[in-house]
């Protein structure tokens, strides 16, 4: 047995919470308490009102345990102060578990260690604030894992599975959380240290005897009625798990023929105890997967069918409907995955997943589908994924996939309130049939995807709930539960009950079990100070004034600076039919639509693959995540932190710590794109409150680079002179550890005489290389590469330049620096120098992503229309060309081997973002014998002037540090590093002291 005390990744930065807002009697003991955060300010406490349900309640205040001592220490203030409490993990409960007028412990960022593991028992102890895939990634060396596998995986933390009894994909083979939870060690509202377990042994003193005898004759006194009222199916989490309590049932789960009392807490969504550790039970990695993806031309068909494919035994058998096939396709992220799995114009597929100990037998079942969909009336319909890697990015898709349907644009969303509703297989086609009938008859429609195999179907109406849309939700509602006794299911099947099912509860179970439930709440907290009005005298589902979205909901007005109107669109939910803007709306709505596509899903908490979000891998703060900061922007637009709207105080602090990175642009499958916010945000600061010597500085950097290029000395000695450096950085706020740019020679100086010189052949193949400010007066050298390599390719090199003219720019540092209006002049001159060549067919190549990428990103937003598409259309990156060329047949670019062997490349955040990373590793591949070696990497952390900040030095180099640069340090002495941002070879040079080559630099030296 083994006692790990560490985390499963690296000990955020601790930054100092922001002043409180109030100063009420509990905050300020609180703060003489605990280590931890304790946060009462108003922006706070908003960020922590919503979790990923509809709803909205302020809590009192928020605290941010260090450890157990200060969850001891939080408990104990509250109980003496008469304070409600809840637990919170990463707050993605669906329906509303997460959100209520209490004290709010959030145990996500210290309290998630792992307690104690013991291999051959296959258990592990956790604190509750752990993550499910942290987890799974701790034990995946021993060869086990923790099986109940949500959808949330990379965000949801083990207490918040345990609170809302969750079930994942899997749960027809490894069942739900209350299978798999061993034990509970938790803080009753009295104090009390409580130990739940099985019940082989006498309770340990008199409150848990108080406990134990009182449950028990609660149980015997309720046994008929739960035989009677308990709905015969595996997926059915309402109320409080009585009947597993029961050692009598012989459906209860036991231990050695005894109850298992941590089972009571299980699913009991923190109103009983606050878990502080948990023990699990675990399950051996299956060494073998292998996936049939069953296309069905109709809905119907998939559910019928589907009684039929979990005869083959599979792991899991899990829906895509045509809804969420068509939002994926649109996402560029999740294109090229689900464009694999599909054969035609399916109306949906089913994910039929075999796993094992042998592949030949998991290989074989697959091919018992094919066989058993061919007899079925359904000859090749199924597409085989036997490889691990394929199957993996399918699973990503679906795993996204309720986020992936709440990315729909207009204020109709897909909303939760009747989607875990569980019915046996035999009635699911009949079932989803009537309830589409229910759905039109209210003039919308459903979107549907999750567990087949359980007969749990995740169905989202469509309703715009800031005008109707309670009351359509009432009228459902009322109609799906009649279906759902019927056919003798289950009301909540896996995601709780919360705000929008606890008034069910009574429903589903019946005047008698409710009251024993009311009992057992009593029982465990006689004052109603754990998560109260939960499960037990829960409010109507329909209290508006519980609504994010309530009627009387509003948002400030506000001119943007970008061109919103996209978000402006109006949705027909029965058709799926998007209406453009009307006259008018082109410019000056949609800002607000935008922020408010945000529905706290959490997945920006992951630290996974991918990019989002690097401020909140290093901090893991509420307020420097991507949901934090759309939070406090819908908060602002809204209203609700005062009149500044975004151009507040509470605004520009929550975006200090954005990198502009884009990377929710990408992985954010509802599409925040925090970056264009901030640009917003920035605009409308600078517009109220002006700009500092640094902001202008770095801003007109473009407008006075060719004039420092030509005194570097003078520039020089700001870096390398003491006393000048000192007062040169003091005087800007620059970090002392930072190294400088150097400015030289611009390369367009010469270029500009020599291409016009270069008479270009009849059929010649020319390009337009945009040289950007930094590879134009910092980094010639990659611009001289690029020329000789594209040169060597057999084309005629043109440039944006004339004698006399101050260079192109892309605007990019005045938008940093919410500069618009200047941004938007250079792009109008940008524009008007490139559509001649456009208009010629002539590409557009650059070599910095963030520059380079602007043209098909924010010169869209400026309102330039067609000029902007066209320019935009006909924009590569240097990679990206090369391979568009090569792919047409039209490069001839000879290379030879290099002296080095590997080459290690980092992705600009950009790069990634608009999936032009893969280029960079192809023209790579190219080169003959050289071991091309991706980094896996969120944000470098410089993001342009961020790193240069003194106080943003610390947070830099954390970004960092969390994968880059240790990569970079490990890579041997004769290793090439790639990265084509000159932010991100800066950061490598500063903190690995290696240079970074620009792709054209490898290429030329490969010529």
């Amino acid at each position: 047995m083994t006692h790990p005390t560490s985390n499963l990744a690296a000990k955020p930065v601790h930054l100092v919470p922001p002043a409180s807002g109030r100063s009420s009697p509990l905050a300020v003991r609180l703060r003489g308490a605990l280590r931890g955060d304790v946060l009462f300010d108003a922006a706070s406490r908003g960020r922590y009102s919503t979790d990923a349900s509809i709803y909205q309640i302020t809590p009192l205040g928020i605290v941010v345990p260090r450890d157990q001592q200060d969850l001891r220490a939080a408990l104990d203030v509250a109980r003496s102060e008469g304070a409600p409490v809840l637990a919170r993990g990463a707050g993605t409960s669906q329906c509303g578990q997460t959100v209520a007028e209490a004290l709010v412990v959030d145990t996500s960022k210290w309290l998630n260690n792992v307690v104690d593991f013991d291999r051959d028992a296959r258990t592990v102890t956790v604190e509750p604030g752990i993550v499910l895939d942290h987890l799974n990634a701790w034990l995946k060396p021993h060869g086990l894992w923790f099986p109940v596998d949500v959808s949330t995986g990379a965000q949801c933390t083990i207490g918040g599975m345990a609170g809302n009894n969750s079930c994942g994909s899997r749960s027809i083979e490894y069942g739900n959380m209350v299978h798999n939870v061993a034990a509970i060690d938790a803080l009753l509202a009295d104090g009390t240290d409580a130990h739940f377990g099985p019940l082989g042994t006498p309770p340990d003193g008199a409150r848990m005897k108080q406990i134990v005898d009182g449950l028990t004759r609660i149980a015997r006194r309720e046994r008929g009625e739960l035989a009677e009222r308990v709905p015969r199916v595996l997926r059915r989490v309402a109320g409080y798990n009585l009947d597993l309590f029961d050692c009598l049932n012989p459906r209860a789960y036991t231990d050695d023929g005894v109850p298992n009392l941590a089972h009571i807490l299980v699913g009991a969504e923190g109103t009983l105890a606050f878990s502080r550790q948990l023990t699990l039970r675990l399950a051996p990695l299956p060494k073998h997967k292998t996936l049939g993806v069953v296309n069905f031309p109709t809905f119907y068909d998939a559910m019928s069918l589907t009684r039929h494919i979990v005869k083959l035994q599979p792991a899991a058998v899990e829906l895509v409907d045509s809804t969420m096939i068509g939002l994926a396709l649109d996402n560029p992220a999740f294109r090229p995955v689900i464009g694999k799995a599909l054969v035609g114009e399916p109306d949906a597929i089913l994910l039929v997943e075999f796993a094992g100990e042998d592949r030949g037998t998991q290989l074989a079942r697959l091919g018992q589908l094919v066989e058993l969909m061919g007899d079925l009336g359904l000859p090749g319909s199924v597409v085989e994924m036997p490889g691990a890697g394929e199957q993996k990015a399918l699973w990503d898709v679906r795993k996204a996939g309720l986020n992936i349907m709440m990315s729909m644009k207009g204020d109709g969303k897909p909303v939760s309130f009747i989607e875990d509703c569980a019915v046996p297989l035999e009635h699911l086609a009949e079932y989803t049939a009537r309830l589409t009938e229910v759905f039109h008859r209210h003039g919308t429609e459903g979107t549907w995807y999750a567990h087949a195999s359980v007969g749990t179907l995740h169905v989202r109406p469509i309703l715009d709930m800031r005008r109707d849309g309670a009351v359509k939700m009432r009228a459902i509602a009322e109609e799906a539960s009649a279906m759902v006794r019927e056919y003798k299911g289950a009301y909540s099947g896996e995601h709780g009950d919360g705000l929008c099912r606890g008034e069910w509860v009574a429903w589903q179970y019946g005047p008698k079990i409710h009251q024993a439930f009311t009992e057992i709440k009593a029982l465990f907290d006689p004052d109603n100070r754990f998560n109260p009005d939960k499960i037990v005298r829960p409010p109507k589902m329909d209290d508006s004034r519980n609504f994010r979205f309530p009627p009387t909901y509003r948002e400030l007005p506000v001119v943007p600076v970008l061109d919103w109107s996209a978000w402006n669109v109006k949705r027909d939910p029965l058709s799926g039919e998007e209406t453009p803007p009307g006259t008018g709306e082109s410019l000056s709505g949609g800002l607000a639509k935008a922020i408010e596509i945000c529905n706290n899903n959490g997945h920006c908490r992951k630290f996974d693959a991918g990019t989002m979000c690097p401020s909140y891998r290093v901090t893991r703060d509420e307020q420097h995540v991507t949901r934090g900061r759309a939070n406090t922007l819908r908060l602002a637009v809204s209203g609700q932190l005062g009149d500044d709207g975004i151009a507040s105080a509470e605004v520009k602090e929550v975006l200090d710590l954005c990198v502009s990175c884009k990377g929710c642009r990408r992985d954010c499958p509802t599409g925040v794109d925090m970056a264009k916010f901030k640009i917003e945000a920035r605009a409308a600061w600078a517009k109220r409150h002006g700009l500092r010597l640094r902001e202008k500085l770095i801003a007109f950097m473009p407008r006075y680079a060719a004039a420092a290029a030509r005194v570097p000395a003078l520039l020089a000695a700001a870096d390398h002179v003491p006393f000048v450096s000192r007062a040169f950085r003091r005087a800007l706020g620059l970090a002392p550890q930072r190294s400088l740019p150097r400015f030289r020679r611009p390369f367009l100086a010469d270029a500009g005489a020599r291409a016009a010189a270069v008479a270009a052949p009849a059929g010649a193949r020319e390009v337009l290389l945009f040289v950007d400010t930094f590879n134009n007066g910092i980094e010639p050298g990659n611009a001289r590469a690029a020329v000789r390599v594209l040169e060597a390719a057999g084309y005629t090199v043109r440039f944006n330049t004339k004698d006399g003219e101050r260079p192109l720019c892309c605007g990019r540092t005045f938008l940093a620096a919410g500069l618009v209006d200047e941004a938007r002049s250079e792009a109008r001159r940008m524009l008007d120098a490139f559509l001649p060549y456009v208009k010629r067919g002539v590409p557009i190549v650059g070599l910095e992503p963030s520059c380079l990428l602007s043209l098909r990103d924010e010169f869209l937003q400026y309102g330039y229309g067609e000029d902007a598409r066209r320019v935009a259309q006909s924009a590569f990156l240097f990679e990206e060309f090369l391979v568009r060329e090569n792919e047409a047949g039209r490069l001839n670019l000879p290379l030879r081997a290099l002296d080095a062997r590997v080459a290690w490349v980092h992705g600009h955040c950009h790069q990634k973002a608009f999936d032009a990373f893969r280029p960079v590793q192809t023209v790579l591949g190219w080169i003959p014998e050289l071991d091309v070696r991706p980094i896996e990497s969120s944000c470098c952390g410089m993001a342009g002037s961020f790193g240069y900040e003194a106080e943003h030095y610390e947070t830099s180099n954390a970004m960092a540090e969390l994968s880059l640069l240790p990569a970079v340090r490990q890579a041997g002495a004769g290793d090439l590093i790639v990265a084509d941002g000159t932010s991100c070879r800066h950061q490598i040079h500063d903190g690995a002291q290696r240079d970074a080559l620009h792709v054209a630099r490898v290429l030329e030296m490969a010529l």
